[in-house]
């Protein structure tokens, strides 16, 4: 079993600081990488309180690699619609040197139509520039003289600097949620697979994960696909404290994510099927339903380990990542989820994959 921290930090300011949230999240980063966690990882958003803290997951994981010796950092996620390739390629290369071969490059296809409209790029063929971006990325890290010329961006003869440290080049992930096409495509192309539980419970991902699974088996037989969960966790030393504390987190974590995607209710887009109202779907959940469908894993230590080992026994996922930060809560909250996880529950969690088709 593999495990990590996640942050989307989802505060305005008010609530918590960008400075009280950084020294929080590279402080319980420091304390990860000593107790053997295998990741941490950030995402990107902008101009709202849903991951506006961190614009530039480069330069969050850059102080983390600095601060610690082992742990991986992952971008989870770049989203290459609003990037040009060359940057991605070279900062992420420079990246992968100041930590020293320790950089996964995760990869999404952005949501948030107010992203979309400040970039003045349409969200309609944006999965496009998402699917030749990463492409671009991949070649520029591996060949010289690279030249592309698409739609959205023209590379000419360029040879991107500094090369990354890993060879060929950091293992690549993309995130799927909702579209099937994604998942397939991922597969398709041999990227590693990140993943959260879907609104309508954990239950409901296994179908997508079997088509990314069959599509990468298609493609690379013999080979291992790698799946990594991502997913809220709130631990308390005994299960009342635990459902009331985070009772309060995951309101305002629904409350947060539901004002992010509010414009939803008036938009659509041909690349996003099923996303119109998704801040109506959002604002419908609560945290009841939340831990009940396994949308997040809240409880004593004992609960935690039952939920965590129920998962590995059901889903082929070689690592969960948990996010520690929802709610913008208080750093002694975060702080003592993390410390009865590694205390508390890693030395207890002894499950064994029998099929070795997926690690």
């Amino acid at each position: 079993m593999k495990f990590g921290l996640s942050f989307l930090p989802d505060a305005n300011g008010d609530d918590l600081t960008a400075t009280e949230y950084f020294n929080t999240a590279l402080e319980l980063s420091k304390l990860a990488d000593h107790a053997g966690m295998n990741t941490i990882k950030i995402t990107e958003h902008y101009l709202h309180p849903y991951g506006g803290f961190c614009p530039d997951p480069v330069t969050f994981l850059a102080a983390v690699a600095a601060c610690t010796k082992k742990i991986r950092v992952m971008t989870g996620c770049i989203l290459p619609v609003f990037h040009h390739p060359v940057k991605i390629a070279a900062k992420t290369a420079m990246l992968d040197a100041l930590s020293n071969g320790r950089l996964d490059v995760g990869f999404a296809r952005a949501y948030l139509p107010h992203e979309f409209s400040t970039f003045k790029i349409s969200m309609d063929g944006s999965r496009d520039i998402y699917e030749q971006t990463i492409e671009a990325v991949i070649r520029l890290w591996t060949e010289n003289n690279v030249s592309i010329d698409t739609e959205h961006f023209n590379i000419v003869n360029a040879t991107s600097l500094p090369r990354p440290v890993q060879n060929p080049h950091p293992p690549v992930w993309g995130a799927a949620v909702m579209s099937r096409q994604s998942f397939s495509w991922l597969g398709e192309k041999g990227y590693h697979l990140l993943v959260t539980p879907p609104l309508d419970g954990l239950k409901n991902l296994k179908d997508k994960i079997d088509i990314y699974i069959e599509s990468y088996l298609s493609h690379y037989p013999g080979q291992q696909p790698k799946i990594t969960l991502s997913m809220p966790l709130l631990i308390s030393e005994n299960n009342t404290t635990a459902i009331r504390l985070s009772d309060d987190y995951l309101n305002k974590y629904i409350r947060v994510w539901a004002d992010a995607t509010e414009s939803w209710s008036s938009h659509s887009s041909t690349d996003y099927p099923g996303y119109t109202g998704l801040g109506r779907i959002l604002r419908e959940n609560t945290p009841d339903k939340i831990r009940t469908n396994l949308q997040a894993i809240v409880g004593d230590p004992e609960i935690v380990i039952d939920k965590v080992n129920e998962i590995f026994a059901s889903f082929p996922i070689s690592e969960i990542i948990w996010q520690i930060d929802f709610g913008a809560q208080p750093s002694i909250v975060s702080y003592n989820t993390v410390n009865l996880f590694i205390e508390k529950v890693m030395p207890k969690l002894n499950f064994v994959r029998e099929s070795t088709n997926v690690v």
